[in-house]
Formats: structure tokens, C-alpha cells, sequence
């Protein structure tokens, strides 16, 4: 007679474990009113949210529920828990979301982007170039497969997690457009995070389009196409990814002149021309020399001079000179000049003097300069003395020489076009960003022995520059560089610095990885883009789009459909001079169309605007925004 009594005890435990699910119901409606009332400026977020409050903390401190009179639990106060299936699909929401967070793409600005940044003020400020944005984009694409990294303004992780790179560019609108008629960018201001200054190519003659389209060479491609082709000449010839393109942002004659590479003509001591030596526009920005660029001369350089008014083409017979400068330490707590040396190719020093500086020396720094106070006690020059001496004596064609010599013509507060740095032609580290002292280079290669007494001495160091230029154009184009002549050491730098004399297609760079990039323009900007896609015009390159549109809004509208279909789409506008005439009008629809192109892009992508400058009329801004789900 068991049966009965086994039901009715089963029956009885459901009925008790409905109980305590009522409770604990009950309990939860109550915790949740309570919550309710006390965050009602929150309800929105807890609508979106799962309430967190349900989940009992680790540490939380357990107390025993009251009792009231009748026996029963007061659990007004007691936070209960989820538990079971409830509990679990929390748990793995939460677990969805944190990997979601972690494995999301990273972007932030280095010091370099943050002295670039709107938020510093325009004196303090120095600007960016369109290779850095280029090489950002590369890199977005690609990772460490890029030619170049944009590792010296930003930092991009988990590039690889993103679902496309959006970047449209509006020509004939600068940052004087921007600044002057911020509130018209409504959108723009409050939904990009990082606003930069760059460097407009226009400032410096340049064009957007050819910039942006073409990489400079790496050592290890030049190497690569030298060893299929013989001679770079032949493979910018012959191979339709090469081009040859050369940057100039002084003023130099228009004139003909015969190519670099040129053999005819050559010095009887030179095996090959001395302009092969010459450092790029591209890497006279990388190892920081005074540039003559809209935008920094007004500000960074606004007491720097030319070293000609006027300059001739550099030939293979241009003269070379080699500079050395010291410095002293002022009360200003910089380094100012105090003697500069130069010496020709005979090994002539037929320029030495003693420089007062503008300010009282506090340092004379003996032991690097050589200078002390006894030599310095009847000086009379000053440092605009010593470039009207430079001005008058210095050839329109001179090619200057000397070790990191971006830091003697800062000191000298002069600019010139046609370098040749021994620091950079010479390298026996395998690192590019490891450079051997001008005394290590004198006793490795020249077997002399330089600055061994009280300081340096400008007369020997610019004759040891001299002298190891002079030596590397007897050898062969990759003496002394271990990168390029595989001597010393087989490591291999990254990124290794080739030349801008030569350059490759951004967009070619961009697909090898098995991406896809579309370019959609108005008129005819994307056949401007397809031609630095390939030289061949005949030759169909698959995986990238180009499309011309009548109109901007066209351009717009095919931008956006292209967003989620390619990994990189390039979109670029117009603005015309006449439409700036009702500038109200032109930038607040401008901004509705940087709107949605944000609105159809899907998360993660990174998002950049750019305005591309006007001639003679600022320098450009560039927007830039991860859109991602989580922040």
C-alpha cells in the first residue's frame, strides 16, 4: 500500500519546488521595481543591457534572510541568483561579448599623430604627409606584409579583423575650410575621433592622386627587380608594375636634363652617378631635414633659408661638398651653432669659421664640439653671416655631404635640395634604424682614426663624409650596406628605405593578400587611378574596381554600395569653386554624405575623410574613425 502515499509525497515536493520558484519570482519583480525607481535616467541602457544586478557577486557578502512572526522568510532584502539554463545563457552572452571586445581592431594615435592632432595649437603643431596616411592604409590591408609601416604616427592591432578600409577624399577643400566652417560638420566633428593636419601636395606642386597611388621602393624590391631586370631604367621599362617618378619641393629649372642612372658623362672616378646617391623628397622627410612645405615654413621654419634662390637639375658632374657644423648649448636650452666647416672634392677645406651664437653659451659641450671658451672669445660672426657666406659661395647645383646632416642644417637654418647622407649610404648594422657613428665608419672603411682627442673637429669630420662618399662611388651602388650588399650581416631590416625615384602601385600593394579595392571618382579621377594600377592599359587587373561618375552624388551613392563589397574602397569628390561661393550649402551637404557613408558601412571598419588641400590655400585634414560595435 506504498503506491498511493509515494504519489501524494511527489505531488507534495512539486507543489513545494513551485513554491519557492513563485518566491523566488516574486523576489526578482521586486528587485527589479526597486531597480527601476532608483536608475530612471538609465532605463534606456537597461532595456539594451542584461541586468547584471540578478548575478550574485563573487565577494558579496551572504547574510540570513529575516523571519518574520508567522515563520516566513522577509526576503525584501536578499539578492537572489539566476541559476541553471538562465544562468548558463548569461554567462555565455557575457563570454560572446568579452571575445567580441578582445579580439576587435585597435587603433590609436603615437606622439608623432598626437603633434599632428587639431587639439594642438597651429604654432606647436607639425602635420603629417600623405605617405603616412598611405602607409596606414597599406598596412590595414596587408599587416607586416606592407612595404612600410605606419608605426611611426599610429598603431593598428587586429587589422585584420576588419571588414573593409573606407577612404574618401574631397579635393578643393582644406582645413581653413574645415576650421572656418566647423559648424557645418556637425556629423563629421562628433562621430570622428582623430583629426589630423597633413601636408597637402598641392603646397609643394604635387598631385593627391599620383601621391597616394605610389609607393616608393624598398631596398628589397629594388633588389628583387634589379636581379630580373639589370638596372632599375629597365625595369621601370620593361615591367608594368614600376614607375618612375621623381619630387621636388624646391625651386628648380624646368630644364632637361639627362636621367640619373645615366652612365655617360661620369666623373673617372666614379663607377656610377652620384645623383643615385642623393636622398628621395621621401626620405629627406624621414630623416627630418628643413623641407621648403606650405604649412611648416610659415611656422616650424619661418627663419630657415635657401641655400640658392634659384637651382639647377643635379648631374652626374655636380659638384659635391662636404658640410660639418658644432654646436653649443645656450640659455635657451637649445643647441646653437658655433662652427661650421666645408670641404671639396680635393679634400680642400676651403670653408672654416667660428660662429657667435644669438644667445649666451651655458654649455659648451667640449667634449662633442671641441669648442671652449677661449676660442670663442673674440668671435664676431653670427649665424646670418654664415648663410649669406653659404648663399654667395655655394654652386646652384652643389650637392651637400655630410653625417646625419639634417641636424647640421637645422643648425645652419637652411634648406637645400640635393644630399647625400653617409649615414643613411652606409650601414653595418642590417637595421636602418641603427646608425654607425662617422668614427665607426671612418676606421671600418677608410682605416682612420677621427675624433680621438677633445671633441669632434668639423674640419675632419666633413672631410671623413668626404672621403667615404668619394669611396662608395669608386665600389658599386651597394658597398657599405648591409641590407643591399648582403656584407657584415644577412638581417634584414623593416622597413628597409629604398627610393622614391622609383615606386610601385599603392592598390597593387594592397591586393597581393587575396584583397579586393575598388576606386570610384568623379570625371575622370578613377582612370587617373587605374593607370598607376598598371601602365598597360590593355591589361584587365581583377580584383580591383575603378568607376568614373558624372557627379558627386553619384560618386557618393556608388561609394556606398561598394563599402561591403571590397576590403578597401577609395571615393573621390569634387568641390567646385563655385559651389564654395555658397560655402553654407556645399559643406552642410558634404557632411550628410559623410553621414552615410558611416551609416552603410558594417562594424568593424575603419573610416577616413580626407580634404585634400587647395593650391596656394592651406594645408589638408584628414578624419579618421574605427567604427566598431564595442567602444
Amino acid at each position: 500500500m506504498t503506491g498511493p502515499t509515494n504519489v501524494s509525497s511527489k505531488r507534495k515536493l512539486r507543489l513545494e519546488n513551485k513554491k519557492k520558484k513563485m518566491a523566488a519570482l516574486l523576489d526578482i519583480v521586486k528587485l527589479n521595481e526597486c531597480d527601476r525607481q532608483k536608475n530612471k535616467l538609465h532605463q534606456q541602457d537597461h532595456q539594451k543591457e542584461p541586468n547584471f544586478a540578478m548575478i550574485a557577486e563573487p565577494s558579496a557578502k551572504k547574510f540570513k534572510p529575516e523571519q518574520k512572526e508567522d515563520g516566513s522568510a522577509n526576503v525584501d532584502f536578499v539578492k537572489p541568483k539566476l541559476e541553471g539554463e538562465a544562468f548558463d545563457e548569461l554567462k555565455k552572452m557575457l563570454r560572446d561579448k568579452t571575445n567580441k571586445i578582445r579580439n576587435s581592431p585597435k587603433f590609436r594615435l603615437r606622439d608623432m599623430g598626437e603633434s599632428a592632432t587639431l587639439k594642438i595649437r597651429l604654432e606647436n603643431r607639425s602635420p603629417l604627409f600623405l605617405s603616412d596616411i598611405q602607409h596606414l592604409i597599406m598596412y590595414s590591408q596587408v599587416g607586416v606584409h606592407s612595404p612600410y609601416s605606419p608605426t611611426r604616427w599610429c598603431s593598428l592591432e587586429k587589422y585584420n579583423r576588419l571588414k573593409s578600409v573606407n577612404l574618401l577624399i574631397v579635393e578643393n577643400v582644406s582645413l581653413y575650410h574645415y576650421e572656418a566652417f566647423e559648424s557645418e560638420f556637425q556629423f563629421l566633428k562628433s562621430n570622428f575621433e582623430h583629426k589630423i593636419e597633413f601636408v597637402s601636395p598641392l603646397s609643394y606642386r604635387g598631385d593627391i592622386i599620383k601621391e597616394l597611388s605610389m609607393v616608393p621602393l624598398s631596398a628589397t624590391q629594388m633588389r628583387k627587380l634589379i636581379n630580373e631586370y639589370g638596372t632599375m631604367a629597365d625595369a621601370a621599362k620593361n615591367c608594368t608594375e614600376i614607375f618612375d617618378t621623381v619630387k621636388n619641393f624646391f625651386p628648380i629649372d624646368e630644364c632637361p636634363s639627362e636621367p640619373r642612372e645615366t652612365i655617360s658623362g661620369l666623373p673617372a672616378s666614379d663607377k656610377f652617378s652620384r645623383t643615385q646617391l642623393l636622398l628621395s623628397g621621401w626620405q629627406m622627410i624621414e630623416e627630418n631635414f628643413p623641407l621648403p612645405i606650405k604649412g611648416l615654413v610659415e611656422r616650424k621654419y619661418a627663419d630657415y633659408k635657401l641655400t640658392k634662390e634659384k637651382y639647377k637639375n643635379v648631374t652626374p658632374t655636380s659638384p659635391m661638398v662636404g658640410i660639418d657644423c658644432e654646436m653649443c648649448r645656450t640659455s635657451t636650452g637649445e643647441l646653437e651653432l658655433t662652427r661650421v666647416s666645408a670641404v671639396n672634392e680635393k679634400h680642400e677645406v676651403f670653408y672654416d669659421t667660428l660662429v657667435k651664437p644669438d644667445n649666451k653659451i651655458v654649455d659648451y659641450l667640449t667634449r662633442f664640439s671641441g669648442i671652449n671658451s677661449k676660442m670663442m672669445r673674440s668671435v664676431t660672426k653670427k649665424l646670418k653671416d654664415v648663410q649669406n657666406d653659404l648663399r654667395r659661395i655655394l654652386p646652384d647645383d652643389v650637392i651637400l655631404v655630410g653625417q646625419s646632416l639634417s641636424n647640421d642644417l637645422h643648425a645652419l637654418k637652411m634648406m637645400h635640395p640635393y644630399v647625400i647622407d653617409t649615414s643613411v649610404i652606409y650601414n653595418i648594422t642590417g637595421d636602418r634604424a641603427r646608425k654607425s657613428k662617422l668614427q665607426t665608419l671612418a676606421q671600418e672603411f677608410l682605416n682612420e682614426t677621427i675624433q680621438s682627442g677633445h671633441g669632434h673637429c668639423s674640419n675632419e669630420d666633413s672631410l671623413a663624409c668626404m672621403k667615404l662618399t668619394q669611396l662608395k662611388l669608386k665600389k658599386h651602388l651597394y658597398f657599405g650596406d648591409a641590407i643591399m650588399g648582403s656584407i657584415f650581416t644577412e638581417q634584414r631590416a623593416y622597413p628597409d628605405i629604398g627610393t622614391s625615384s622609383y615606386a610601385t602601385s599603392m592598390l597593387r600593394q594592397c591586393t597581393k593578400m587575396d584583397k579586393t579595392a575598388s576606386v570610384v571618382g568623379v570625371d575622370d579621377t578613377a582612370d587617373k587611378y587605374k593607370f598607376y594600377v598598371d601602365k598597360n592599359v590593355t591589361r584587365e587587373v581583377t580584383n580591383i574596381a575603378c568607376t568614373s561618375e558624372t557627379s558627386n552624388r553619384g560618386v557618393v551613392k556608388k561609394f556606398c554600395e561598394n563599402l561591403n563589397r571590397y576590403s578597401l574602397n577609395v571615393g573621390q569628390i569634387r568641390i567646385a569653386e563655385t559651389e564654395l561661393d555658397n560655402s553654407n550649402k556645399a559643406f552642410n551637404t558634404l557632411d550628410k554624405w559623410i553621414g552615410e557613408v558611416y551609416a552603410c558601412a558594417e562594424m568593424p571598419t575603419l573610416l577616413a575623410v580626407m580634404f585634400g588641400g587647395q593650391k596656394d590655400g592651406g594645408n589638408g585634414a584628414c578624419f579618421l574613425q574605427l567604427h566598431r560595435e564595442y567602444v
